[in-house]
């Protein structure tokens, strides 16, 4: 037993790999669960998900007898006189299988299932760093990627998203899992189709990040160039005067497929409920909440949002009491409702400002996370 452990723990093994990738997934898994405490044993009071795909087994898209009572009626769409679900539906085919095995929505656990989910982002995070270091492109070490991983993990706002369950955060954390997925796949194009696939996924998850995209168009670009193995920032102005064409336009074609499937789903579905093509429009314009008049007057994306998101992304900061008052519970301080800066949260972003080396990798990273983050800013809701 021993001698089989040392040779699946052999170094540079694939073995060796997934069984550091279970070690990350469990280690994750436990300290989740035990912050998610008393979620783990009953529904949430935000359990859309389950709903939606209760309502998908009746053979039906709308919820019967609207909200029900236990949720607040918090982010339920009203249209033609029926609720919806109007956040994008992928988490709830997840969760379908179970909601059926339970038999309602109330009897299905979905802050536990979403704590699940959540170790699969540092998981297969650690498989895409020691890809990376496998193909030459990063200089980290085995070690310092375990530590990367756990870094997302708990030295993030990821922390705060892995432990909540309920819609919001659950859409966040399969969001992350399919996106470190693609990362997987997309690197140096191996596997287009499956990352094409979860691109499918994410659009039918939080649509900005099929923006991701772009990171397999780079490296259909770059495996298609003349010197594949380069990764120097010079690759992008020479690209396109070294690319194979046919093979970039394959590997593009095979990636693209899947995608744009997810995206016509997303359009006949949002056709069945709301009597649009518009495949992003999964029907938050109908919310029945209090901030229902700014998204009339501004819509869900614009400009006009921009400052707010900005200050709160990066300078949201803990602040103490004026003097002779207390805050609750006598806290030293308090937190806004809308987070802390990004940058307060994880120090280490810091460092993308100025990076040792601009590599064709960063290059295309930081393209693919500037639509997401983008989209982020210009939206009606700090989140």
């Amino acid at each position: 037993m021993r001698t089989a452990f040392r040779s699946w723990m052999e170094q540079g093994s694939r073995s060796r790999r997934i069984l550091i990738g279970i070690g990350i997934y469990v280690a994750c898994m436990i300290v989740y669960a035990i912050l998610a405490g008393d979620r783990l044993k009953q529904h949430t009071p935000y359990n859309h998900f389950p709903l939606l795909a209760d309502a998908w087994l009746h053979g039906r898209q709308d919820i019967v007898g609207g909200p029900p009572g236990y949720s607040g009626n918090n982010d339920f769409a009203l249209f033609e006189g029926k609720t919806f679900i109007s956040f994008p539906p992928f988490p709830a085919m997840l969760a379908m299988p179970l909601v059926w095995i339970a038999g309602s929505p109330e009897n299905f656990r979905d802050g536990q299932f979403f704590v699940w989910l959540a170790p699969i982002s540092p998981a297969v995070m650690w498989l895409v760093f020691e890809k990376l270091r496998r193909t030459g492109r990063s200089p980290r070490t085995e070690a310092e990627n375990i530590q990367l991983s756990l870094l997302l993990a708990f030295g993030t706002v990821y922390f705060f998203a892995a432990v909540q369950g309920t819609v919001w955060y659950a859409a966040e954390v399969v969001a992350m899992g399919l996106g470190a997925l693609f990362l997987l796949f997309a690197l140096d194009a191996e596997r287009p189709v499956l990352a094409g696939a979860m691109l499918a996924a994410l659009f039918l998850t939080r649509p900005p990040m099929i923006l991701f995209g772009f990171v397999l168009l780079f490296e259909a670009l770059r495996v298609s160039s003349k010197e594949p193995e380069a990764d120097d920032p010079g690759l992008v102005r020479r690209i396109w005067n070294e690319i194979d064409t046919t093979r970039a336009g394959r590997i593009l074609a095979l990636g693209m497929i899947p995608a744009l499937l997810g995206v016509a789903f997303a359009s006949f579905y949002n056709h069945a409920r709301f009597h649009t093509w518009d495949p992003s429009a999964m029907g938050h314009e109908h919310l029945t909440v209090g901030w229902a008049p700014r998204i009339k007057k501004w819509g869900l994306m614009s400009y006009h949002f921009l400052p707010r998101n900005v200050s709160v992304a990066l300078g949201s900061l803990p602040w103490r009491p004026a003097k002779g008052t207390t805050f609750p519970g006598n806290a030293p301080f308090l937190i806004s409702g809308h987070g802390l800066a990004l940058w307060f949260t994880t120090p280490l972003y810091l460092w993308l400002v100025r990076p040792s080396r601009t590599t064709y990798l960063w290059i295309a990273a930081g393209i693919a996370a500037a639509g997401p983050s983008l989209a982020d800013v210009l939206y009606q809701n700090s989140g």
